[in-house]
């Protein structure tokens, strides 16, 4: 049964614009890849942990991108800080796995579309989990441990940025 479970950051709207703060720095980006904090609230009574995914549904490359993957968030948690995508900041409990992103590196990577294209949405999705952890570790495709969390979702929040180049 759905409950009033809810995802939003400070830093941009529910789809309204992330900053050049949220873009990458490489790849021609020149933005600060600065993770945008996150809040939510009222989970589902029976979360033992929660998952944060963001992924870009539109970029060119056949299957989307990958841009932060964290598992393991304790149940108690409701507040991603700013910046907590850096892995070397310590920001997150430190049972928190950030996997490797589509970039090819542990933590947050930066919205980064091709320059030109229409305005691509990054959506920011917080997965209320029935497990206390999943049993991975750092070295974990995120794609294993998406398919793994998959049987374990009570139920998930959204809120989506744009961004364009």
């Amino acid at each position: 049964m759905p409950t009033n479970f809810r995802l939003w950051s400070p830093e941009f709207s529910d789809q309204g614009k992330l900053s050049l703060d949220h873009e990458f720095n490489g790849f021609g980006g020149n933005g600060q890849n600065i993770s945008p904090r996150l809040e939510w609230e009222n989970p589902p009574a029976d979360t033992k942990s929660f998952a944060l995914t963001v992924y870009d549904p539109d970029a060119p490359t056949g299957s989307g991108f990958w841009h932060w993957v964290i598992f393991n968030i304790p149940s108690d948690l409701r507040v991603i800080e700013q910046n907590a995508g850096t892995v070397s900041t310590q920001l997150l409990p430190s049972e928190a796995i950030q996997l490797h992103n589509d970039y090819g590196f542990a933590g947050y990577g930066g919205a980064l579309p091709p320059v030109g294209d229409p305005p691509h949405p990054y959506q920011f999705v917080l997965h209320a989990l029935s497990v206390e952890r999943l049993d991975i570790n750092a070295e974990t495709t995120n794609a294993v441990a998406r398919f793994l969390m998959s049987s374990y979702v009570i139920e998930n929040a959204m809120t989506v940025g744009y961004y364009q180049r």
